[in-house]
């Protein structure tokens, strides 16, 4: 997914999915039926539940793009200490290092609209508690990083879920189109609407944003509960339950022996490792190299943020016109000649123009992931591939800021773009007998042959 959601707080989107448990679990017959009868909708129509999933993911999204803001403005009114401040960053990204893989196991134990639903409740629970005390004036730093810890916790439990529900909803053909709707609500949210209505109610009153996000995560858990159906993984009557360790195992061991998904996870694992170096250093680029102020910063980034919006627009049809072998391959000289030209640029205009391509690049490779890691994934591991993709976007995040850091400090800014060229060239020889029509067109036969099939 290229800059996707480096510039949003995450990375690339990666390619996961976990083994079979043989007959000790099968599809819920529920879901199947649900999932059997969206393949009959018309191509063009995602259908009604969709739009229930979209309006909960706009709701939730703004609640989250609203505190983004807000809790740092909290947190800079309570101390004045920049460690202090900076722990909040740290207290919100510690728990995507401690429980994608479990969050992945529960959300293919449990139903997923059940999960998604008491996720949404809990963190709306929490925020509004968070606004309270910030009307009482008892709000304290202990209190912040204790808040956005916990809410940060039920998200990694919300994501998985609610990517594993997906194709239950809407037909196999239709899911590069719903992964780009969805991503491109992503943006405006989280990118364009969010943040300056978080500043502009916090300016207005500390509590209101914090408030307003209670309200948008209790209105994602009532649009999800209006999902028809049960969405969870029935067991065989009498059958003990594996630990979550032998579970979470399972995911790892069937994503190592899928090959297409296998090399989608390492080279997107690099790649977002150096496009988090980039990400990094990013406003000392704009400011030295670009000569760009606050303003100026503000709009490179807004920039990204439009190639996304217009990403999620095409993105169908240009997988559907390109394939998805050619896109796979389209995008990786993209990731290598996209970081080339912004470090051979000075000029603003034209680094804003890159990053609007890339911004629609980005979602376009976004889709094209999530839907082959969904349609390839057996419905009952979708939730464990989900939690190993997230483990490891998140788990490169780290060294990738400090790399990117490291390389401007040494060598110069360009540093880190020159590093992403290099490593994205290196990768496509090896990556590219792999990502082709014929690669994915064999995976999809796997997928659909009965003795595999548990969709």
């Amino acid at each position: 997914m290229g800059v996707t959601a480096a510039l949003q707080g995450g990375g690339h989107t990666h390619q996961f999915t976990a083994d079979r448990a043989l007959a000790l679990v099968r599809v819920c017959r529920v879901e199947s039926v649900m999932f059997a009868s969206t393949r009959a909708l018309p191509r063009s129509s995602l259908g009604p539940e969709f739009r229930k999933l979209w309006a909960a993911s706009a709701a939730s999204n703004l609640g989250d793009g609203v505190t983004l803001v807000a809790a740092p403005l909290l947190a800079a009114a309570l101390t004045r200490d920049p460690a202090l401040v900076a722990g909040l960053a740290f207290a919100q990204r510690l728990p995507w290092l401690l429980f994608p893989l479990l969050s992945g196991a529960l959300a293919d134990r449990f139903d997923r609209r059940r999960i998604m639903a008491a996720v949404a409740v809990f963190r709306a629970a929490l925020i509004g508690v968070l606004g309270v005390t910030v009307v009482l004036d008892v709000a304290s730093i202990p209190l912040l990083y204790t808040a956005f810890f916990l809410l940060s916790a039920g998200e990694t439990l919300f994501d998985v879920a609610a990517v594993a529900i997906l194709p239950a909803v809407v037909p196999r053909d239709g899911l590069p189109k719903a992964n780009a709707r969805l991503a491109g609500t992503l943006t405006v949210t989280n990118q364009f609407v969010g943040p300056p209505l978080g500043g502009f109610l916090f300016a207005t009153a500390a509590a209101l944003p914090f408030l307003l996000g209670a309200g948008g995560l209790a209105a994602a858990a009532a649009l999800i509960l209006a999902l028809p159906g049960a969405f969870r993984i029935e067991r065989v009557e009498g059958a003990s339950l594996p630990a979550l360790r032998i579970e979470m195992a399972e995911g790892i061991r069937w994503l190592w022996h899928h090959r297409l998904l296998r090399t989608l996870a390492l080279a997107l694992a690099l790649l977002n490792i150096t496009l988090v170096a980039q990400v990094s250093i990013m406003v000392l680029f704009a400011q030295e190299r670009l000569g760009l102020g606050p303003q100026g910063y503000g709009v490179l980034v807004a920039a990204y943020g439009v190639g996304g919006v217009l990403g999620s627009l095409v993105a169908h049809r240009v997988i559907a016109r390109l394939g998805a072998g050619r896109t796979l391959r389209i995008a990786m000289l993209i990731e290598a000649a996209v970081p080339a030209a912004l470090a051979l640029t000075r000029a603003p205009l034209l680094a804003g123009a890159i990053l609007v391509f890339f911004g629609v690049h980005a979602v376009v490779w976004g889709a094209l992931l999530t839907s082959l890691r969904q349609d390839l994934t057996p419905a009952r591991l979708r939730g464990r591939v989900e939690s190993a993709y997230r483990l490891l976007e998140h788990g490169g995040a780290a060294p990738g800021a400090l790399l990117g850091g490291l390389l401007a400090a040494g060598v110069g800014l360009t540093a880190p773009f020159w590093f992403g060229a290099v490593v994205g060239a290196l990768l496509i020889p090896l990556v590219w007998s792999t990502f082709s029509d014929a690669m994915v067109a064999g995976a999809r036969r796997d997928a659909d042959a009965p003795a595999s099939s548990e969709n």
